[in-house]
């Protein structure tokens, strides 16, 4: 079944094109969904998991000619999105010490992993580097995994984080945050962001302290409103290449996944 066959799919994803690892990295073992072949790209899964349109978009990354590498962070892989299911999935999360919600000024411990982790992706695929792409809680982990080398082509997905510290905070230390833009400006690399306008997990002023923080070389985009999806259950403009994905030619949120293609090959190919 393709991307869009399974985006459109009621139930369960049964993701039987991706092969599931057992992945241990700093002493930590976590399932880790694999697909494609070519430079490697992390995919950080959004609220509340591994969901059906999640694993369009990474399919999406595979058929452009992409090394996807998904890990399972939590939730049901393949369940759908509902709200009893997103509520349960974002109580577990504000008691987890991995998942620092609350946390302003620093990131969240599994980006430690989610770094070991691009270290073992860029070994096994090769290249000049990998990609990384988080979304929502996991959106602000694309930037701090910048830390790690091996890490060029980074890209926030309406990045929610830290819950609190104000709309303009972000979920990483200012040291962290200098070391990026360093690097961005060192190495000629550039982040990719998207939101939409209305956003309130995902606010102006957060994209506002990005450019502050990293100059020219964070790319932010915002759409509008009207351009999200009507159908999805999030009814409230927020996942722009998943739950509020328009994927037709001319729609801005396909445009926008196109961007991200265009932006991995640019950055990763030989």
């Amino acid at each position: 079944m393709g991307a869009e066959g399974v985006q459109m799919q009621a139930g369960f994803d049964d993701l039987v094109d991706f092969e599931r690892r057992s992945v241990t990295v700093l002493a930590q073992t976590r399932d880790v969904f694999v697909a494609g072949t070519g430079p490697g790209v992390i995919i950080m899964h959004e609220m509340p998991g591994i969901t059906p349109q999640v694993a369009a978009f990474a399919r999406m990354v595979r058929d452009a000619g992409f090394s996807v590498y998904m890990p399972l962070l939590f939730g049901e892989p393949g369940r759908p999105f509902s709200p009893a299911y997103m509520l349960g999935q974002t109580l577990r999360m504000c008691i987890s010490r991995e998942f620092s919600l609350m946390a302003a000024n620093r990131a969240s411990p599994i980006v430690d992993w989610l770094r070991a982790l691009a270290v073992l992706v860029h070994g096994a695929c090769g290249g000049r580097g990998i990609g990384a792409l988080g979304m929502c809680i996991t959106g602000n982990f694309a930037l701090t995994m910048m830390l790690e080398p091996a890490v060029r082509a980074p890209v926030l997905c309406q990045p929610s984080l830290p819950a609190i510290g104000g709309p303009g905070a972000l979920h990483a230390s200012r040291a962290d945050v200098a070391q990026v833009r360093a690097r961005l400006e060192s190495e000629d690399l550039t982040l990719l962001a998207y939101r939409f306008e209305g956003d309130s997990l995902c606010p102006a002023a957060r994209f506002t302290a990005l450019e502050k923080a990293l100059g020219p070389r964070f790319l932010g985009r915002t759409l509008p409103d009207s351009a999200a999806n009507p159908d999805s259950p999030l009814k409230q403009p927020h996942s722009v290449v998943t739950n509020h994905l328009i994927n037709e030619a001319g729609q801005p949120t396909h445009s926008a996944v196109q961007e991200i293609l265009a932006f991995f090959r640019a950055q990763l190919d030989e």
